[in-house]
């Protein structure tokens, strides 16, 4: 089973058409699982629904606290992608042991319909989650990023490698 914790972000926003603003509502989560024709086990659990920009230090510690006491071994966590990379640092800092942790987002809204990158990176992100050995790992636009090698280019849009 792979384990999804929706923390918010980008990823689960909705668009007000009348105000212009993005918030959030629901997440998309189980309506993109079943789009996708996922047929692998998985539970969805909403913990928190924030902007990454606003994710504090407590928030943390409630995505590391579900992290350690999840039962499955591979988890997906979804999240703003602003400070995405800081997030996968610190649960890596947590020692975790034996679960594989996958980060991932979207840039642009999945209530935003094809020009959404979110259902690419969800899907990618599960598999993965399956895939990679246990450890904390950001994913995006169909590529995998060690926690300690990871930024976002805000020019680009696009996540690179450190070095």
């Amino acid at each position: 089973m792979v384990q999804i914790y929706i923390t918010g972000g980008t990823f689960d926003k909705d668009y007000n058409f009348i105000t212009g603003e993005l918030y959030f509502k629901d997440t998309h989560l189980k309506e993109m699982l079943v789009r996708g024709r996922c047929n692998i086990p998985t539970d969805v659990k909403t913990l928190m629904m924030v902007d990454s920009l606003e994710m504090t230090e407590t928030d943390r510690e409630i995505i590391a606290h579900n992290c350690r006491r999840c039962e499955a071994d591979e988890i997906v966590i979804t999240h703003g992608t602003d400070t995405m990379a800081k997030t996968a640092e610190f649960l890596a800092k947590q020692a975790i042991a034996d679960k594989t942790i996958v980060i991932t987002g979207a840039m642009v809204p999945y209530a935003f319909g094809n020009s959404s990158d979110g259902f690419f990176n969800l899907g990618s992100a599960i598999a993965f989650a399956q895939a990679l050995p246990s450890g904390v790992y950001v994913v995006m636009n169909g590529r995998y990023y060690l926690w300690h090698n990871v930024k976002k280019n805000r020019e680009t849009g696009f996540f690179e490698e450190l070095d």
